[in-house]
């Protein structure tokens, strides 16, 4: 029997009997097994179902998901009570004369900590010191966890937070702002990661906002540790635990980034470790206090926006690359590498039905707009469809340009993979560009900003930015697991929409990139073996990022990089009627080959969910931390 306790039921669209509801889910059930693939079972069709159909608000995901009962906290404390060694942490804390009247509230919810190794170190200026000691201790009930140390009037933050840092006796530092909180399991998470993991350096958790009657909203639910993302603005944010060694190590807060401390800090520290040693605890453990309005805006001031610009631009020069930091929207950073000399030659196969009306648009755009000096283009296409007139006329007039060269094959049905894998055996180029011939170039400098991503240590894939012709976005990255297989990120926002906190406007690490633009080396390619033959449409460019990525090598997307992409213009959408069953059978291969990957992108927050992206996600998928 299948049951549901959703309130949403009772609405007047759902007021049916319960035989009929019952039959209802039964059937909607069985109809995604049928669109989704035999390798769905009927428990996860229900679960979808049952997603697509809740209520998706904030305030009662926080009450089924995120709400500690009397139950879970006996046994949260028993846990914590059969550890041996617990974890000791220092939550740092600078205030000021303004900082008062929230003071309370904020180490209020330091004292209510789950895990008991904990001290609170506040630096603050000395004429506040006997209010702050008088409703700090308070707060915190009176606790002998509270150090205190008083500077001089009017420092800055940087050197307020180093001498907190100096009282720290603790094993992990966390950074407390006056306007913040803490969720009472917080530490208790801080603590239960470092004994999972003991070569934990740095440790960082997703986050929300609260207003002055205490409704949360505006939740942040990140990314695992993203490189590029980490780039473009500052990813880490709160709750952010960082080893205090390491910290020490790094020369603590530096005087001159005010406004960006902590950013610049993370971009150290990473530095001075291994992205395995960095762990994102998928949960809401800090809440920022503020208002709606406040939220809405997303105002940061101008100096702070310099300050994380030159954090970036200090981070990247003490790695020994030369770039260029600018300020690229409302919500972040955008970096433009330089390129090696001499310049990469790239290779860009476009495999085409060799139509005037889409390859004559994406031949003339690529040849006339593109500024890189070092590339060639190899057309990929159909023996039969060179003896089409019309389609000869336009292939001999491409292979008059020196940098084209037009290579015939006999694939019937199309194959792409196949076809793509012919092509790279025949391209001179260090670079790969996959290029779909019912493209147009946008970006002159395309090839440029491609290939010096391509080229980064380990980087071994890139991908742009692609619109429909609408101006719509076609693609900003691919998410892994919605539809049972992935689906294109941002996908028909308008041109200029900012998306889900930043993510259509910055660069950032992504699990997979659409073959309809991508750029990758090489070697590398084909080391991989190419594209996956088997998989002669659909989900071909999938497989192949993954098996990148499981040989070590990242992949960035980035919004630098702009085309216009008239998608399936040439062959069709991949599930058309005449392809479904192909299509069915390449969802199936996909869910038997990586389907625990498909459904644990680590770009993609588990608390998001699998039907409708960036919806909260009922329930949250299981955490991959202990736990």
């Amino acid at each position: 029997m299948i049951r549901t306790r959703y309130s949403h039921f009772r609405s007047r669209a759902f007021m049916v009997s319960f035989i009929q509801r019952r039959r209802y889910l039964a059937t909607q059930a069985l109809l995604i097994l049928r669109n989704e693939g035999p390798g769905i079972l009927l428990e996860k069709a229900i679960a979808v179902l049952r997603d697509r159909m809740v209520p998706k608000t904030y305030q009662r995901w926080i009450r089924c998901f995120d709400t500690l009962d009397v139950e879970a906290r006996r046994l949260l404390e028993a846990e914590i009570a059969r550890w041996g060694a617990r974890p000791s942490i220092s939550v740092l804390m600078a205030v000021g004369p303004a900082d008062l009247p929230q003071l309370a509230a904020a180490t209020r919810t330091v004292g209510r900590q789950r895990h008991p190794a904990w001290e609170l170190c506040i630096a603050c200026e000395p004429s506040i010191k006997g209010a702050m000691q008088r409703q700090s201790s308070s707060a915190a009930d009176g606790s002998l966890q509270i150090r205190i140390a008083p500077g001089e009037d009017g420092e800055s933050r940087s050197t307020a937070l180093n001498r907190a840092l100096k009282l720290a006796t603790g094993d992990f530092i966390v950074l407390l702002d006056a306007d913040g909180e803490l969720a009472e399991q917080a530490l208790y998470w801080v603590a239960k990661i470092v004994i999972a993991h003991p070569d934990v350096d740095l440790i960082f958790s997703d986050e929300d906002k609260v207003d002055g009657s205490g409704r949360r909203f505006d939740p942040w639910f990140k990314p695992d540790w993203n490189s590029a993302l980490m780039l473009s603005c500052d990813a880490f944010g709160r709750l952010g635990a960082y080893r205090r060694s390491l910290v020490e190590q790094a020369g603590g807060f530096r005087p001159g980034f005010e406004g960006a401390e902590d950013y610049d800090l993370v971009l150290r520290c990473s530095q001075a470790t291994a992205p395995a040693r960095i762990r994102h605890v998928a949960r809401v453990l800090y809440h920022r206090r503020t208002n709606q309005l406040q939220a809405e805006v997303r105002r940061t001031p101008p100096e702070a926006n310099e300050a994380g610009r030159r954090a970036v631009n200090a981070h990247l020069v003490s790695r020994g690359i030369h770039a260029t930091v600018r300020r690229a929207s409302s919500v972040g950073y955008r970096v433009e590498y330089p390129l090696s000399s001499p310049l990469p030659r790239v290779s860009v196969l476009v495999p085409t039905t060799g139509q005037p009306h889409l390859l004559g648009p994406c031949l003339n755009w690529l040849l006339a707009r593109t500024t890189y000096g070092n590339f060639e283009v190899l057309l990929l296409v159909n023996e039969a469809h060179r003896t089409i007139p019309e389609r000869a006329q336009l292939l001999d007039r491409a292979a008059a340009d020196d940098r084209v060269r037009v290579l015939g094959h006999p694939d019937q049905p199309f194959n792409f993979s196949r076809v793509n894998n012919r092509g790279a055996d025949q391209a001179s180029g260090d670079i790969l560009c996959l290029l779909n011939d019912d493209t147009e170039v946008v970006t002159t400098d395309w090839l440029e900003r491609l290939a010096a991503r391509v080229t980064l240590d380990g980087v071994g894939a890139a991908g742009p930015m692609l619109y429909y012709p609408d101006d719509t976005i076609q693609h900003a990255g691919v998410i892994l697991g919605i539809g049972g297989v992935a689906t294109h990120d941002f996908r028909t926002m308008p041109r200029g929409h900012i998306g889900y906190f930043g993510g259509a406007a910055l660069e950032r690490d992504v699990s997979c990139v659409t073959a309809g633009c991508m750029a990758i080396r090489a070697n590398v390619f084909r080391d991989l073996g190419g594209f996956n033959e088997e998989l002669a449409i659909a989900f071909n460019d999938v497989d192949l990022c993954l098996r990148l990525r499981a040989a070590g090598w990242r992949i960035i997307w980035t919004p630098a990089v702009e085309l216009t992409h008239h998608e399936f213009a040439s062959l069709g959408p991949h599930n058309a009627p005449e392809g479904a069953a192909r299509f069915s059978q390449d969802v199936a291969w996909m869910r038997r080959r990586w389907g625990a990957v498909l459904d644990d992108d680590p770009f993609y927050n588990r608390n998001l969910s699998l039907t409708r992206p960036y919806e909260l996600a009922f329930p949250p998928r299981p955490c991959r931390e202990p736990g």
